[in-house]
């Protein structure tokens, strides 16, 4: 792990202090040790309130932004490119209080992309939010797609295609 995740309650603390977050209601409460688990809230705040009174689909869908990019970035270390590459969102029901998305990175997945890109191909995992109420209501779905890739450098001789 690199030293910049070696302190997982530092990288919470900034993560909830950066503007996008902090100015929308979003806060990290929880990033597990080892980079596999991530707990996320959004506030019901008056300023991010859509005109039914119900959290705004922007914030629902911005709270999962960097989170699987975090976690792999953590675990894969900076050998590797981790991007986002395209999301989409599908709104279940209203929000109508601080909504919960949890991100589980499980070991056979980062296996599976460490695996895929150790010659230096690339891969476009996916990974899904489920954002819940508090009383375990879905309110809404949330996939992610990311880039994965070993940096120029770090791939193999014999893999010289470009970015």
């Amino acid at each position: 792990m690199d030293k910049v995740f070696k302190y997982p309650r530092l990288i919470r603390l900034a993560m909830n202090i950066w503007p996008p977050f902090f100015c929308c209601g979003i806060r990290f409460s929880q990033i597990s040790a080892d980079y596999r688990y991530a707990k996320i809230e959004l506030r019901h705040w008056k300023i991010n309130l859509n005109a039914n009174r119900t959290q705004y689909g922007g914030s629902i869908f911005s709270m999962t932004d960097p989170v699987y990019s975090l976690l792999l970035m953590a675990n894969l270390g900076s050998k590797y490119h981790v991007w986002d590459k395209s999301a989409e969102v599908d709104f279940i029901h209203p929000g109508r209080e601080t909504l919960i998305a949890e991100a589980f990175l499980e070991a056979e997945k980062l296996a599976e992309i460490i695996q895929a890109t150790r010659n230096g191909d690339k891969i476009y995992p996916t990974f899904t939010f489920h954002i819940k109420d508090a009383h375990g209501q879905l309110v809404a779905k949330v996939n992610r797609t990311l880039y994965v890739r070993l940096k120029a450098k770090y791939r193999p001789a014999i893999n010289t295609e470009s970015e």
